[in-house]
């Protein structure tokens, strides 16, 4: 496997130092993490095309790119990777041709080969897709067998609309799925919050998909409320300081959702996932400490014992309000897990509206939030 990292800026394209020599013609896999504006003002997509008529073109907008060890904005992150034995393939959906992101999710990964598929990447637009009937649909084809990471596209800190494109120029209500088939391909996982929890554990009584009603049979905002203190002031911005740890009914592990909106009047919480009654759950806070160690144990997970060798490309899918929070100390997070992989490892990523992975070695994919997640590709 051969890699090599660029990044898209003032209309050129930077070389990254580390990286590989390529033959562009035989270039499988490209990965394109970008600010909106860039994909919507440029021909970003025909000049990669041009440039690499084989590949598979995969890319998304973002709320802040990743290039190495570096957090960047208004830019694209671009990912070249070639490989000896690894075959890619792509598939996609248009969610308005659904009546749910549960039937999308479905339908897009039927469009893919199972046979030696290997792991699935998911690209899927962040405004308009229910990241967690999304993972539950998917879910329900793969049946666990099968590894599933990626994200959420995002607007930077807007919320307005995003945008992504395989094969295609990034484009409203997308979802893209990227397998990889062989043996030879060795891709891993790694995910982790680092959020304190404090608060006694409640269960939620009321709620429909991903909007929260009641908490303990009582108004969850006005609990929500009571608990920010002097941050409730300042929701639904301050909402991201401080995310739900939700415990789904019939799961032992905890997922984090992040609040992405209020509504005074109904007295109700619009989450980024599913929120499903019966569900226990805490309130957290940051911690920056953490938050960094958490990025550096996720990249930990994603190594092996077994491995001999680091990866040749590490995705890192962070959430947009662990940028917002880290602010600018928001390149340690990264660096930290540049720590862990060397030079020799392309680090590449976004930060977005969700984060898709397992739990560990656990192969049944979740939704997260406010989460640093890891997937690391090589090939033997």
């Amino acid at each position: 496997m051969k890699s090599a990292l660029f990044s898209f800026n003032n209309l050129q394209f930077i070389k990254h130092p580390k990286s590989d020599e390529l033959i562009d013609s035989e270039a499988q896999l490209i990965l394109g993490f970008g600010a909106k504006k860039i994909f919507e003002s440029s021909d970003i997509f025909r000049q990669l095309k041009s440039k690499y008529p084989k590949a598979e073109i995969a890319l998304c907008s973002t709320a802040g790119e990743i290039y190495d060890a570096e957090v960047m904005d208004n830019s694209v992150s671009i990912s070249v990777m070639q490989f000896a034995k690894t075959k890619i393939k792509t598939a996609t959906v248009q969610i308005t041709d659904f009546e749910n992101s549960t039937e999308a999710g479905i339908a897009l990964v039927k469009k893919l080969d199972f046979n030696q598929l290997t792991h699935v990447l998911i690209l899927s637009d962040g405004g308009l897709v229910n990241g967690s009937q999304l993972v539950e649909g998917i879910n329900s084809i793969v049946q666990h067998k099968i590894p599933i990471t990626g994200g959420l596209a995002g607007d930077g800190k807007d919320f307005n609309y995003t945008l992504v494109g395989c094969n295609a120029a990034p484009s409203k209500g997308v979802i893209a799925a990227i397998g990889f088939y062989g043996d030879d391909i060795k891709i891993a996982h790694g995910t982790l919050g680092g959020w304190e929890m404090f608060g006694t554990e409640k269960v939620i009584t009321q709620s429909i998909n991903n909007k929260l009603s009641e908490i303990d049979n009582s108004s969850a905002l006005d609990l929500y409320k009571t608990y920010l203190g002097k941050y409730a002031d300042e929701l639904p911005g301050s909402a991201l300081l401080f995310p739900l740890s939700v415990t789904l009914p019939n799961t032992d592990v905890p997922v984090v959702r992040t609040i992405l909106s209020i509504d005074n009047e109904a007295k109700t919480m619009t989450f980024a996932g599913d929120v499903p009654i019966g569900s226990k759950v805490r309130f957290m806070k940051a911690n920056f400490d953490k938050l960094v160690e958490a990025a550096s144990t996720a990249a930990l997970q994603s190594l092996k014992p077994t491995d001999t060798s680091k990866p040749k490309v590490a995705l890192l899918i962070s959430c947009v309000g662990r940028k917002l929070i880290l602010d600018n100390r928001i390149d340690e997070e990264v660096e930290a897990v540049k720590d862990i992989f060397g030079d020799n490892t392309l680090l590449t990523g976004f930060y977005s509206y969700g984060e898709i992975s397992p739990f560990n070695e656990n192969v049944n994919c979740s939704l997260h939030n406010q989460t640093m997640t890891i997937t690391t590709i090589n090939e033997q």
